[in-house]
């Protein structure tokens, strides 16, 4: 079902609606996670997915609109028919955004990897000093 929903709207954010939170999942996934800073996740099928509380829904849909980006909510509860909708037309950012998120959504992946890592090896002298060295770095361009 959600798959042929998809389908049909392939450059709108499809959000569905399930019990106390709403669900996103693949490309949209991305691009709420970028836009909102949630936290990007992973169903068992390994399918990106995020998701919020219904509550946000105001925000979420007046920022969507203000970044023009088309959106479906789809009540599951209700046999998947249509809450709300939003449609640009040809103003429609969703590819625009979707390629920013995922730039974003990597190198934070890579970041975190480095966090993980450095933070492993803490106690050692030269993380100690590479970590030193990554300060200094970001310091200076600061200064520019």
């Amino acid at each position: 079902m959600a798959g042929d929903i998809k389908k049909v709207h392939p450059n709108d954010i499809v959000c569905y609606k399930v019990g106390a939170f709403v669900q996103t999942f693949g490309k949209d996934a991305y691009i709420i996670s970028y836009i909102f800073g949630y936290n990007l996740k992973e169903t068992k099928e390994t399918i990106p997915t995020c998701g919020f509380p219904k509550r946000a829904i105001p925000k979420i849909c007046a920022r969507l609109e203000q970044n023009k980006i088309n959106y479906i909510m789809i009540d599951t509860r209700n046999n998947y028919e249509v809450d709300e909708k939003n449609d640009n037309k040809n103003l429609n950012r969703y590819n625009e955004v979707l390629e920013k998120s995922k730039k974003y959504i990597k190198i934070k992946n890579r970041m975190k990897k480095i966090e993980e890592t450095l933070l492993k090896e803490s106690e050692d002298e030269n993380t100690i000093k590479i970590i030193r060295k990554i300060e200094e770095i970001i310091y200076e361009n600061r200064k520019i």
